[in-house]
């Protein structure tokens, strides 16, 4: 199965194989320097390693678990996940950095230049065409998607990097002054590390999550230790190789493979003075208490999109549409999980358009593919209950797909649309049902009247996780109204407005959460990744002939 995407991949970038003729041939004998695997060649009778880091070595591991083929189950990765017995060399490791980072305004500013090098070498090394493909085809590997999807999350990475080049990594040190009461006194405001943090990083996007979040630790002065999903992490592990041939410290980043006990049990022991997750809402919730509330969350998001009473560009609004809800086959936190129409919408023939779109979707292209986190029997099973309520009625999908080799433990379904009447949906009964994520290619449709706007917005202040949401319409006012009516972090408004989409020239998180963490901008590296310090200098000169005051 993967040979004819990858084929197909080299087809679409000719030039590929010409891009690093003046590389190193490493172990592997291939022209990438920093790599130690080759995508394709990954086996059941190849298998590739994944090590882990700490204190500047690659290390294995006492046990190693096997990732098996998402594609067809063939056991091709050995992962070296550490056990409660081996976390000592990263609870030293974390111990070393102190409270105030490695660097910070007045420490090792010079480090601030060097992170603007490694971007800048790093950023050119994911623009050759042979490092981006590697990188592209090597995500399809783990976490199956088009070889399309798969290119934009390697653009998206490498656009971050670009952008914090030369001088912008300072930049986001940036400090400011206040006038103090007298003469030789103001207030300056920095931004401070926190010194050792955690990162912990879902499947579903294996290099853009991690290394903004990572990078964005690093040019704030911390010490990360990096936790990416078994399933996923040689990509990462691969990166973090790259990133050492464009100078980042060996010591500056500890990657960790283990499972969910063991990294809890780490965080206890380490005590790092922030942890990031990006992940499942449950794990998030249990964190927060386990961590005393230092930790930052960007977690699952059942995501809205609201179609107005203007109807306009069917087609284009519809492929946006199916794009939202089955591209990566639905495995994005972003992903359109509940679609509302206008009834001016409803009476068109958007419903039969994205039926269409979706059943162009194929497994032998990835457009759609292995669900990582359900099975197929748990997704039938959610299909059923749903359809017990009244009115309720399947509109396109809800089958099983045929004829693969995807194993079990994953689960492979049409994409599938499901609708429900507004007026079910908002009965306590159904809506934890309607609202249950299915991180899969399923979504929920409902129509609503004019007349009905205020129950849909009370059907989303209902909602637990704000992450992101779409607007469609070019009517201001109904903008407004729901805009003002709704605290989604990551909102998109207007005809072309979308649910997914996480480039690096926007803030990417939710909102509505004193916890909720930003990915991509200046502002989400601030926010997550530092702390306001602020230092306030009070030189004099006394006043001449002070004395004493009186006790107060």
């Amino acid at each position: 199965m993967f040979k004819i995407v990858a084929s197909r991949a080299r087809a679409s970038t000719p030039h590929a194989r010409n891009a690093l003729l003046s590389y190193n041939v490493s172990r592997s004998g291939h022209a990438l320097s920093y790599a130690t695997v080759e995508a394709e060649e990954i086996s059941g009778s190849r298998p590739a390693e994944v090590l882990n880091l700490v204190q500047g070595k690659w290390v294995g591991a006492s046990k190693w678990n096997t990732i098996v083929d998402p594609l067809n189950g063939d056991p091709f990765i050995k992962v070296g996940e550490v056990d409660e017995t081996g976390l000592q060399p990263f609870v030293e490791s974390l111990a070393s950095c102190p409270k105030h980072g490695l660097h910070n305004p007045f420490k090792a500013p010079e480090r601030y230049l060097m992170f603007g090098d490694i971007s800048a070498k790093a950023a050119h090394m994911l623009s050759l065409p042979k490092v981006s493909d590697f990188f592209a085809r090597l995500i399809q590997r783990v976490s199956p998607k088009s070889y399309h999807q798969a290119c934009a999350e390697v653009y998206v990475t490498q656009k971050f990097l670009e952008n914090f080049c030369g001088d912008q990594v300072r930049f986001l040190a940036r400090s400011f002054g206040v006038p103090g009461n007298h003469l030789g006194q103001q207030s300056h405001g920095f931004r401070w590390p926190y010194g050792p943090v955690a990162i912990i990083t879902p499947f579903n996007f294996p290099l853009e999550i991690p290394v903004l979040q990572l990078m964005g630790a690093l040019y704030m002065g911390n010490k990360p230790v990096l936790k990416v999903d078994s399933k996923v992490s040689i990509v990462m592990e691969q990166m973090l190789r790259l990133l050492h041939t464009c100078g980042l410290p060996v010591e500056d980043v500890d990657f960790i493979n283990c499972d969910g006990k063991t990294m809890n049990k780490l965080l206890q022991e380490a005590n790092p003075r922030m942890t990031l997750f990006t992940g499942s809402s449950r794990v998030a919730e249990k964190l927060a208490v386990d961590l005393k509330g230092r930790i930052k969350l960007e977690d699952a998001g059942f995501d809205w999109k609201i179609l107005g009473p203007d109807v306009d560009q069917e087609d284009y609004v519809a492929w946006v549409c199916d794009q939202d809800a089955y591209a990566c086959s639905g495995q994005k936190c972003s992903a359109q999980s509940l679609l509302f129409m206008h009834e001016n919408w409803a009476s068109t023939s958007l419903v039969s358009k994205l039926k269409g779109l979706a059943e162009r979707r194929k497994l032998e292209d990835l457009t759609i593919g292995p669900v990582l986190t359900f099975t197929t029997e748990s997704m039938m099973d959610h299909m059923k209950q749903l359809l017990e309520i009244p009115g309720s009625k399947l509109l396109f999908g809800g089958k099983p797909l045929e004829g693969h080799s995807i194993p079990p433990i994953y689960g492979a379904i049409k994409p599938t649309a499901i609708y429900v009447p507004l007026e079910e949906i908002v009965k306590d009964k159904n809506y934890e049902l309607v609202t249950k994520e299915i991180f899969g290619p399923f979504q929920i449709i409902t129509d609503y009247k004019s007349s009905q706007l205020p129950t849909v917005l009370d059907t989303l202040e209902k909602m637990h996780a704000h992450l992101t949401a779409a607007v469609v319409s070019n009517d201001p006012l109904f903008l407004q109204e729901v805009i003002g009516r709704s605290v989604n972090g990551t909102t998109y408004a207007g005809l072309r407005a979308r649910t997914t989409g996480a480039p690096q020239n926007h803030w990417f998180g939710p909102s509505g959460d004193p916890r909720g963490a930003g990915i991509g901008t200046p502002e989400a590296i601030k926010l997550v990744w530092s702390c306001h310090r602020e230092v306030i200098y009070d030189y004099g000169p006394v006043p001449n002939r002070w004395e004493i005051p009186p006790s107060t």
